[in-house]
């Protein structure tokens, strides 16, 4: 999920009464519920060839959750002690063990959130590359965005006032959207089944199916079924009745016994980005001995050329030798 998600998930937690676990809470909550994404900094420093392989992998497994917590609730005691407590010596310390158990419950949260999109995440990174994906929520859904912080505005302006109960809508609001992510589990469910259904009586064999949510609308999935040798994309709509729809452009062929798709693949970033790529087609440009293969996620964008979800490798394509079987076009 979107940061903005994450945070307002920390905010929540904090408001609905934990903030009253310790001094400092709030903040080590809402650090803890963002910290895995750390891994972005590849992004901002221009390396997103990099970061399709390294994202939702090493700050997001169980190995990262485990080690995150100390390490953010060693940084918050340090803040404390050296900071807060030399700027207003009579204040309360943090107590230790209490921030622990915080960072360690914000820290959770976030691999958790990132699973319910069809990005997915590497929950058992560094001992597996499997990605896991929920596809209940888009990545920015904004029905959890209000309904979060209606629920964190609400129950901080009790806290300020002292009211009784003060944490209740906050409480109220993280059980609406637990509520609401079983829901959405179940539509995308509903809609797998029906695009199946749809797609087999055609006769075709369905080998991997992804019901995607859409954004701002929960009634609505993206279809994106793996049928062998191509892609069948479309539409279902949930309401009146699940009703599948094969998109004008579907089906999608793989192309992947195209020349120069294996060495694209073998090349490190071809292969980092087919790590991270659920339904990934190639398009070939041949000019000389040469092909620009562009490797596209079917799962984010049709345009070989998109700067999110394509890469394109130039490699070399094997020519005809006058002495006998094909060589390799050397490199410059």
């Amino acid at each position: 999920m979107d940061n903005v998600c994450h945070t307002l998930v920390g905010a929540a937690l904090a408001q609905s009464g934990l903030r009253r676990r310790t001094p400092l809470a709030l903040g080590t909550l809402l650090v803890a519920a963002n910290i895995p994404d750390v891994d972005g900094v590849l992004y901002w420093m221009g390396a997103s060839n990099s970061a399709y392989g390294f994202r939702r992998g090493w700050t997001h497994g169980v190995l990262a959750a485990l080690v995150w917590p100390f390490v953010l609730a060693g940084a918050v005691l340090a803040w404390d002690r050296w900071v807060r407590r030399r700027r207003r010596p009579a204040a309360e310390p943090a107590r230790p063990r209490a921030l622990l158990w915080l960072a360690l419950l914000g820290v959770a949260t976030h691999p958790l959130l990132d699973f319910l999109n069809t990005y997915g995440v590497r929950w058992l990174k560094p001992f597996s590359d499997a990605w896991y994906y929920g596809d209940a929520l888009f990545i920015v859904d904004p029905w959890v965005w209000l309904a979060l912080g209606a629920g964190v505005w609400w129950s901080a302006r009790r806290w300020r006032r002292g009211a009784p109960g003060a944490g209740r809508p906050a409480g109220w609001a993280l059980a609406l959207c637990t509520a609401y992510v079983a829901a959405m589990f179940a539509a995308s469910a509903t809609a797998r089944s029906v695009a199946r259904a749809e797609i087999e009586r055609s006769g075709a064999s369905v080998r991997r199916i992804m019901a995607g949510p859409l954004p701002a609308n929960p009634f609505r999935r993206q279809i994106v079924a793996d049928v062998g040798d191509r892609y069948v994309l479309g539409l279902v709509e949930l309401l009146p009745r699940p009703r599948f729809t094969v998109d004008a452009v579907s089906p999608v062929p793989r192309h992947a016994d195209q020349p120069g798709v294996a060495e694209a693949s073998r090349t490190p970033e071809g292969a980092s980005f087919l790590g991270w790529a659920r339904f990934p087609f190639f398009v070939v440009e041949r000019a000389g001995g040469r092909a620009v293969v562009r490797i596209v996620d079917a799962r984010y964008t049709l345009d070989p050329e998109a700067r999110f979800g394509a890469l394109p490798v130039t490699v070399p394509l094997a020519i005809p030798s006058p002495a006998g079987p094909a060589t390799q076009e050397p490199h410059p």
